[in-house]
């Protein structure tokens, strides 16, 4: 027809144009944190043999004789960090779908699993990775349990109100019909509950992240974290910024990265994006 405009070119050209603004974004947000960076060492003073400039960065990871190593080493860390902090999100999260369901579907599981939720947000993370560690061991169960437990938090919470948004008028209808229990989650609270999932991921992904460089700082003896004991301890300043700087821009690319998935099911499916 005449009139559709829905091509798969028009699609393409839609794809690119929202990765085109998310892109830029991310250049945005990286270069005013960059201008930030330098701008408080400046202000402030701070002695140069410590804080270590953007320039400074570049020059360890680019320009000294031991560059190559230099990068071989962040590069092999961050793999790392981002396979630990992504099988803890990903573990946190789906704990956190499943106890959300059970929530809203259950009232006694609600009184059972929330308070024992908020204590366990209340207890600091540094305190709990040395006990994980000594149950678990120093290894990649212990990383995972801290970036899960970063994850779950946030998750549970947003999805619930999620699930719980859906409004009385469309309940009262699915119930006329004689939707059972299973059919109104599936059918009606779930997709409801898409854009609040999305608001939880894009807390809790870069969160994940700061979970298993925690864990591998105190524990593990790996990753970034590991990197930044290290380097601190041994006084190479500019490797321990140039982790920070790594982190940094993954943080700003993976919240970014949901984003873009977050628009692309939302105008997919027809659901409102929380903002």
């Amino acid at each position: 027809m005449a009139g559709n405009t829905d091509t798969p070119r028009s699609r393409s050209l839609a794809i690119s144009l929202r990765v085109g603004r998310s892109l830029a974004t991310t250049l945005l947000s990286l270069g005013v944190a960059l201008l930030l960076w330098a701008g408080i060492i400046k202000v402030l003073n701070l002695n140069p043999y410590f804080a270590k400039n953007p320039v400074d960065v570049y020059d360890l990871l680019f320009r000294g004789p031991l560059a190559a190593a230099q990068r071989s080493l962040l590069v092999s860390a961050s793999i790392t960090t981002l396979r630990d902090a992504a099988l803890g999100f990903g573990c946190g999260t789906a704990v956190a779908i499943a106890v959300a369901v059970g929530v809203v579907l259950r009232r006694g599981f609600a009184q059972t699993v929330m308070p024992v939720a908020i204590a366990l947000r209340s207890v600091p993370l540094v305190a709990m990775t040395p006990l994980l560690t000594l149950i678990f061991g120093q290894g990649l169960v212990t990383v995972a349990l801290i970036s899960g437990i970063v994850t779950f938090f946030p998750s549970l919470v947003n999805i619930v109100a999620g699930l719980r948004s859906v409004t009385p008028q469309t309940y009262d209808l699915f119930r006329a019909y004689g939707a059972r229990e299973r059919t109104v989650l599936l059918r009606l609270q779930a997709p409801y509950a898409v854009p609040s999932l999305f608001t939880a991921a894009r807390i809790a992904a870069p969160g994940a992240l700061l979970g298993a460089i925690l864990a591998e700082w105190l524990a593990t003896g790996q990753g970034l974290g590991y990197i930044m004991v290290t380097s601190s301890s041994e006084s190479r300043y500019a490797t321990l910024w140039a982790t920070i700087a790594i982190i940094t821009v993954v943080s700003v690319v993976i919240y970014n990265l949901v984003s873009i998935f977050e628009r692309a099911i939302a105008e997919r499916f027809g659901i409102g994006i929380v903002r």
